[in-house]
């Protein structure tokens, strides 16, 4: 094979890869279907809970946990049991099977990111997730880049690292 088919074989293959990469990396407004409709708004918004009691332990490690049943049904138990939407979660919950939610925050598999340095900080929810109190339908409010990122790192009064393994393998 010739160097020049190879050169454009190579050029191509980038290319492809480049133009998949805004699918490894939700951009902004990506909001996916959910197995369970579930409005932000009612629950964070109207009726004030907290981020952290269906998203626990985010200053404690790298993720913060997507809800499972067991954690809806300490309400619903009693408020709403009959809705269709309940029901679900119901049923999951009495089957142990895990509710297949949707990840709308993501980053690509090179990147390494933990909720705890940011939550321990003191950065609020909101300042990368957005307003989802005011959301039916969460959807990204910021492209989770690397110059994203790095703004935010660069900025002095953060005292973040700019190192390049801090967040990539």
């Amino acid at each position: 094979m010739s160097t020049r088919y190879l050169s454009v074989i190579g050029l191509m293959v980038i290319s492809i890869l480049i133009a998949f990469s805004g699918c490894i990396n939700p951009r902004k407004g990506y909001a996916p279907e959910q197995p369970i409709a579930f409005s932000h708004q009612l629950h964070a918004g109207q009726n004030q809970i907290p981020c952290r009691y269906c998203h626990v332990s985010p200053g404690e490690g790298p993720h913060s946990s997507v809800p499972g049943a067991n954690t809806c049904m300490n309400c619903h138990t009693m408020v709403l049991p009959q809705s269709p939407e309940i029901q679900k979660i119901k049923n999951a919950w009495e089957t142990g099977k895990p509710i297949e939610w949707v990840k709308v925050h993501d980053l690509p598999d090179h990147a390494r990111f933990s909720h705890s340095p940011h939550i321990n900080f003191g950065f609020d929810c909101s300042e990368c997730h957005g307003q989802v109190n005011t959301m039916d339908v969460v959807s990204t409010q910021n492209e989770f880049n690397m110059g994203w990122c790095v703004d935010c790192h660069r900025d002095p009064k953060h005292n973040a690292s700019v190192d390049c393994v801090t967040c990539h393998y």
